[in-house]
């Protein structure tokens, strides 16, 4: 049983809207159809995939349980993210993987959860130019 791809990631968050908005305006997914659990939440959408779920809990999950260190999307337009990330007003760290040169932006939703947006090796912008705001 091979694994094909990343299907989606869960979390679970105590401020629904403003972590929606995140994901909707800085990554640019888009809220889409969800099953009527009990519970309120959010799925949004890469293209055609359900990539994040969102679900409502009343207060942050905290504890020594199970973390995600992060997840990550492939992207393309390396120089035009670095552009709205700033212009949305969002810190980020980039990172240069050792002999692949893959661009790796790092970032961090409203709940402190660590996205990863890698970018292709032939993806070049002066990043000089991009300093995290």
């Amino acid at each position: 049983m091979p694994l094909v791809q990343l299907d989606h990631v869960n979390i679970r968050t105590a401020r629904l809207a403003e972590v929606t908005t995140f994901y909707t305006e800085v990554l640019g997914l888009r809220p889409g159809a969800r099953p009527d659990f009990d519970v309120d939440g959010a799925w949004l959408y890469c293209d055609a995939q359900a990539a994040v779920h969102l679900v409502a809990v009343a207060e942050a999950p905290r504890g020594a349980g199970p973390k995600i260190e992060h997840f990550a999307f492939r992207a393309a337009g390396l120089a035009d993210f670095l552009q709205h990330l700033q212009a949305m007003d969002v810190a980020y760290r980039i990172s240069i993987v050792p002999g692949l040169g893959l661009r790796q932006v790092n970032i961090h939703d409203p709940d402190g959860n660590h996205i990863e947006v890698a970018f292709a090796a032939e993806e070049q912008a002066d990043l000089a130019d991009y300093p995290s705001p």
